[in-house]
C-alpha cells in the first residue's frame, strides 16, 4: 500500500493565505518544465478510469505522477521514492507543510 501525502497551509498561523489557491499552483507548476496541467487524469489497467479535477502531472522518466489540487491542498502518492524530495521542493515553493493522509 502506498502512502498519500497532503501539502497544506492549514497549520501555519503566520501565513495569512491559509489555502493554496489553484492560481498559485498553476503559476508555480507552469514554471516547472517537468510538470503539465490536466483537468482529467486517466488510469489505464484491466479497466480504464478517468477522474476529473485539477492535476499537475510530474514527468519522472517514463512515469507520470499526479499531484492533485483539491480544495486548497495538494495530494500526492508516495509510492515512488523519487516523489518525496520533489514533493518537499513543491511544498517549500508554495510555503506549505507536508502531512500524511
Amino acid at each position: 500500500m502506498s502512502q498519500r501525502y497532503r501539502l497544506t497551509r492549514e497549520f501555519q498561523e503566520h501565513n495569512p493565505e491559509k489555502l493554496i489557491s489553484l492560481e498559485d499552483c498553476k503559476a508555480y507548476f507552469a514554471s516547472q518544465s517537468d510538470f503539465t496541467y490536466t483537468s482529467v487524469f486517466t488510469v489505464k489497467g484491466a479497466t480504464t478510469m478517468s477522474i476529473e479535477g485539477d492535476f499537475f502531472m510530474w514527468r519522472y522518466g517514463d512515469v507520470q505522477i499526479p499531484f492533485r489540487y483539491y480544495q486548497g491542498d495538494i495530494y500526492v502518492s508516495g509510492s515512488n521514492p523519487a516523489v518525496l524530495p520533489r514533493m518537499m521542493e513543491v511544498a517549500s515553493a508554495l510555503q506549505a507543510d507536508v502531512t500524511e493522509g
